[in-house]
């Protein structure tokens, strides 16, 4: 009988109403997820990378 392999989860970041966080899964994916109270986004690691890009480029427009 197999028994069900859980995801590595690790916390990438985390506020008082945020977190980020990853999950190697059992078949080696690696998939990030962004909670923000109610809502959380799933993103496969290029989707990440360019959600991070995204959020670079909002930092950047907020600070000026």
């Amino acid at each position: 009988m197999n028994t069900p392999v859980e995801p590595v989860v690790s916390t990438l970041a985390e506020t008082e109403n945020l977190i980020a966080w990853r999950a190697e899964e059992p078949d080696g994916e690696i998939t990030f997820h962004l909670e923000m109270n109610n809502v959380t986004l799933h993103f496969y690691l290029e989707e990440w990378e360019e959600f991070l890009r995204l959020a670079a480029q909002l930092s950047k427009k907020a600070k000026a």
